[in-house]
């Protein structure tokens, strides 16, 4: 029966990082203060993510080709970069998905 066999060579997300991702990003970070980086592992389901979150919570995701591009990215724009699985998503994110919520 092949119910679990795996069709492609990695999950659909996996794709490089395309230049209207990485223009997305690095218009948010230099329109908005304190924007920080943290690395989303690669899944079953998506490939390497990279989530950058402002000083007041507010955040955007796109794919990347792999945690090493994350850093290099980063490195480039001067910011600090987090393994999300290491130290979490920061509270001021929870905070700022709570008053979208309630708006």
């Amino acid at each position: 029966m092949g119910w679990f066999r795996r069709r492609g060579s990695g999950p659909s997300g996996d794709r490089p990082a395309n230049p209207s991702d990485l223009q997305h990003l690095e218009q948010f970070v230099r329109s908005r203060r304190g924007v920080e980086a943290f690395i989303e592992p690669r899944t079953t389901v998506t490939g390497t993510t990279v989530i950058l979150i402002a000083y007041d919570g507010e955040w955007t995701r796109r794919n990347m080709p792999s945690p090493g591009a994350v850093r290099q990215f980063a490195q480039r724009l001067a910011m600090p970069v987090y393994d999300v699985q290491l130290v979490g998503y920061p509270q001021r994110m929870r905070d700022y998905n709570a008053r979208q919520k309630r708006t």
